[in-house]
């Protein structure tokens, strides 16, 4: 909820689809103001957060770690490999120690979709719960720092065409800035591989493919092909070269968007396979820009929940 200072109070964080549009807007003003130190840097001493991760990630799990150290925070570290969880312990009941131990927030990134579901509805479990990406579910704290680095380049999304394509089915990323994006306004347009389209984009935009829409966006926003979410016979026959040249930002292509049109990308980009190798630091990418401001939405998105 909204506080009376323009902040945000949150419980906790795992789906786009628990926040209104002003929450959204608040975060993103409290992120740029952390972001141009134009606040008072909040701290908070002895108060321990624990980042578990089950998946694999550099972005997100140092971004989280940086601003909770910004924050002030203690950081309880987290090995899952060394971790009870590797003699059977349940998450539920590793999460449920953490709490017992005192930890205020667990930001968590789990292969199970809505693993969250069972923790934020137990009262045994007394931390907040961050949700750093659920398998093929949502990615909360990405889609509000790529919100950041939109609304910083354009200061609006309303009837902005942003683009997201590639790996639709198995992307966080998609299915949480869909909800969002079309509630701020913009319009949506879903292209890749009609295989890893399905009915759940279509309420939120038009499937199309790239070529066509390609020269009026704003945004182009691609997605990672996920490899370790597709199945053997899938990879086996998947042609990075043949990818790229269907359905990746090329350089050709690159050269017929607009001038002030921006290309995002989550990060880590396969080369030469979404986007160009020539791009990914190019004048319109905005992918170093996405992980730097990962940082400071991530303080905001930890600073409403410690404040509440």
């Amino acid at each position: 909820m909204l506080r009376t200072d323009g902040t945000v109070s949150l419980s906790h964080l795992t789906s786009m689809e628990d926040l209104s549009v002003d929450e959204v807007m608040a975060l993103i003003t409290r992120a740029i103001s952390f972001k141009n130190n134009t606040v008072q840097m909040p701290e908070w001493s002895q108060t321990f957060v624990s980042n578990l991760f089950f998946e694999n990630s550099t972005r997100t799990h140092h971004s989280f770690h940086i601003a909770e150290r910004k924050l002030g925070l203690e950081v309880l570290e987290f090995d899952a490999q060394k971790s009870s969880i590797s003699k059977g312990e349940t998450l539920f009941d590793t999460v449920l120690t953490l709490c017992a131990l005192g930890v205020k927030v667990a930001v968590i990134r789990s292969k199970e979709e809505k693993y969250y579901q069972k923790l934020v509805d137990s009262p045994h479990i007394t931390c907040a719960i961050v949700n750093a990406g659920d398998g093929s579910g949502q990615h909360p704290s990405q889609c509000l720092l790529d919100l950041m680095t939109i609304y910083e380049e354009f200061g609006h999304f309303d009837q902005l065409n942003i683009a997201i394509s590639g790996d639709l089915s198995h992307s966080r990323v998609a299915k949480s800035n869909m909800v969002i994006l079309k509630k701020l306004g913009a319009t949506l347009y879903f292209t890749g591989p009609k295989a890893w389209h399905t009915h759940e984009f279509d309420s939120y935009g038009q499937f199309v493919q790239l070529d066509d829409v390609l020269e009026f966006l704003d945004v182009a926003m691609f997605l990672r092909v996920q490899h370790e979410r597709m199945g053997a016979d899938e990879n086996e026959n998947f042609s990075k070269s043949d990818y790229h040249k269907r359905y990746g930002l090329t350089t050709k292509r690159s050269a017929l968007m607009k001038p002030e049109a921006i290309i995002m990308h989550p990060a880590p980009v396969n080369r030469d396979v979404e986007l160009a190798d020539a791009l990914v630091v190019s004048p319109k990418s905005r992918i170093v820009a996405q992980m730097t401001n990962g940082v400071y939405m991530r303080m905001a998105i930890l600073e409403a929940i410690l404040k509440q």
